[in-house]
């Protein structure tokens, strides 16, 4: 893609504007160099969406450019000026597909689907109380709570809606388990990581398989209770995380495989680990903890590597050189595909702008960047 193409490559003048919102201020986006630049690879760049926090309506959208070592914070409503409430409540996911970039938004029950090259907004969907997204064969997959945002004994079970990429519709819907949360597809079939989150303590501990073909849910395979991330491996087995009962329960991280002469997937072993994210890159799996205890009213934050082959803990942290204590909530792991470089978000008090880690395949911190408000979900953008 030539220079001019690409929307960052301009920068506008940093003043503030208005637009066709009435009485409305555009605030404009902010740059900071970086510096950490290469046109090798194949990743053009990332985009990171902070959350911000719930019922503050500040969902915002970074980038990072590898190009030009440039960092643009919070460029959604420069870009797409005439969107009021601009991005909306809780950024929950981001994922890109084709030429498409969809934002998760939760409590605004919506995706936002922006054009993935220059940011500006394509379209809408509506989908309640909206958490993750996948994509699979032309179509995007959004895990939705269904209910309302409450805390509730009786909340209805979950769903996972289908939408066609081409015409932003939603296509077609099955019901799963209760609060679902992230998903995967494996062989034609969809694995849902079920939490029950809205029914403590009567958590959910299942994992809902959707055969894709029919969009029906075939069975639930039990696994712990409070089920959240569910993540595939080069070699498809699924790694799935229980945030226990934040009590007596601890978090595990569980394994799920198709064994020999097996055609589903069972849960094959538990790693006595606590884990909040992850993210792979080549045999590794790197890994964070923020286990949360009631009794204590504390965090306890941990990090670590595991062989994805043997399902072996090799490293008890992938931070080698100390940094790891200017973190102080982490809370978004990715991995660049061709560099092995490991960025890790830090939400900090969670009302506040937080920072961005970038640390080198060894483990040393390479650059820090402030981000929005609760800095989570990262995907990469390919030339």
């Amino acid at each position: 893609m030539k220079t001019k193409q690409f929307f960052l490559y301009i920068l506008p003048l940093l003043m503030v504007a208005t637009s066709c919102r009435d009485d409305e201020l555009v605030v404009p986006t902010e740059y900071e160099i970086v510096g950490d630049e290469t046109t090798e690879g194949t990743v053009r760049g990332f985009y990171l969406v902070n959350e911000g926090n719930m019922g503050s309506n500040k969902c915002t959208l970074d980038y990072y450019d590898y190009h030009t070592g440039l960092y643009s914070r919070n460029f959604y409503a420069e870009k797409n000026p005439n969107v009021i409430k601009e991005l909306g409540d809780v950024g929950n996911d981001i994922g890109i597909y084709g030429s498409k970039l969809y934002v998760v938004v939760n409590c605004s029950h919506k995706v936002e689907v922006l054009d993935a090259r220059t940011g500006v907004r394509v379209g809408q969907v509506d989908i309640p109380n909206c958490r993750y997204v996948r994509f699979h064969r032309g179509k995007a997959y959004v895990s939705s709570y269904v209910g309302p945002v409450l805390i509730d004994a009786n909340a209805p079970k979950g769903a996972v809606y289908e939408v066609d990429t081409l015409s932003l519709k939603v296509t077609r819907k099955v019901s799963v388990g209760y609060q679902p949360e992230e998903m995967e597809v494996v062989d034609d079939y969809m694995y849902v990581a079920n939490s029950g989150g809205y029914r403590a303590p009567n958590y959910d501990n299942t994992v809902s398989v959707i055969q894709m073909v029919d969009f029906k849910q075939v069975r639930q395979i039990p696994v712990g209770i409070n089920l959240h991330r569910l993540k595939k491996d080069r070699y498809n087995k699924l790694w799935v995380t229980s945030r226990g009962d934040y009590q007596s329960r601890p978090s595990r991280l569980y394994v799920m495989q198709k064994k020999p002469g097996y055609n589903e997937m069972i849960v094959t072993d538990t790693i006595p680990v606590a884990c909040s994210n992850m993210a792979f890159y080549g045999d590794y799996m790197y890994y964070y903890a923020t286990q949360w205890n009631n009794y204590t009213a504390s965090n306890t934050i941990t990090y670590g590597v595991i062989d994805v082959r043997t399902k072996e803990i090799v490293s008890d942290n992938f931070i080698t050189d100390g940094t790891e204590k200017e973190i102080t909530i982490p809370y978004g792991i990715a991995v660049n595909p061709d560099t092995g470089d490991i960025l890790v978000t830090d939400a900090k008090n969670y009302v506040s702008s937080g920072t961005l880690y970038c640390f080198t395949p060894d483990g040393r911190k390479k650059w820090s960047v402030r981000t929005g408000d609760i800095p989570a979900h990262i995907t990469f953008l390919t030339k």
